[in-house]
């Protein structure tokens, strides 16, 4: 059963319909006992990380995800402010987070003559830097469609799976044995999200 993390933080319904179309059952809970029977974890997310990592207390699920997905070892995809919960924390905010990956969540640090502008919104391409089923069988010359004012900062360079730019080379994905977490957002990203998606759901 694919599990999609319900905590009230945004585009949860999105992710739910884009596998449907994929053809993969999905359900959307916050109940602990159905989060335990899953065989995949979809956190997603859109907002602020301390809100996030509230929502998850107030619901009595971080010891849940950290069972599941730490000793159980339960594939977990997490979707922009989702991902970001899974690392230790967040230059935006004070709570640390579920720290299931080492690494932070830093703001875009553009420069001063910069004509970018945060948040970073709409398309950008990809880079992969190691195999993972995840990506390995992506279309071709991939991109995913952002909306986004903070990124990952990886502890370890192993744990980075593709790279984007904006300004400078960012981590946009990460993977580190069951866990990956991506700032994009697939379930925007049209046949490039469907075939994420399609990857991580895959039956073990």
């Amino acid at each position: 059963m694919i599990v999609i993390i319900d905590y009230e933080m945004g585009n949860i319904g999105s992710v739910s319909n884009m596998l449907k179309k994929i053809g993969r059952k999905s359900e959307i809970t916050r109940s602990p006992e159905k989060i335990q029977q899953a065989d995949h974890l979809i956190l997603p997310g859109v907002g602020s990380f301390d809100s996030g990592v509230e929502q998850l207390e107030k619901l009595g699920l971080v010891e849940l995800i950290r069972k599941k997905v730490q000793i159980d070892k339960t594939p977990i995809l997490g979707i922009c402010l989702g991902a970001q919960l899974l690392l230790e924390k967040s230059e935006e905010g004070q709570k640390a987070g579920l720290g299931l990956v080492q690494g932070e969540v830093i703001r875009f640090q553009l420069q001063a003559d910069s004509k970018l502008r945060i948040p970073n919104m709409g398309w950008n391409q990809i880079e992969k830097v190691k195999s993972n089923k995840l990506v390995d069988v992506l279309p071709e010359n991939p991109r995913f469609y952002f909306v986004h004012s903070y990124h990952f900062k990886m502890a370890q360079s192993e744990d980075q799976l593709l790279m984007s730019e904006y300004g400078y080379s960012f981590c946009s994905a990460f993977q580190h044995e069951n866990i990956a977490g991506v700032q994009f957002h697939p379930e925007k990203s049209h046949k490039f999200g469907m075939s994420l998606l399609r990857n991580f759901t895959e039956p073990n």
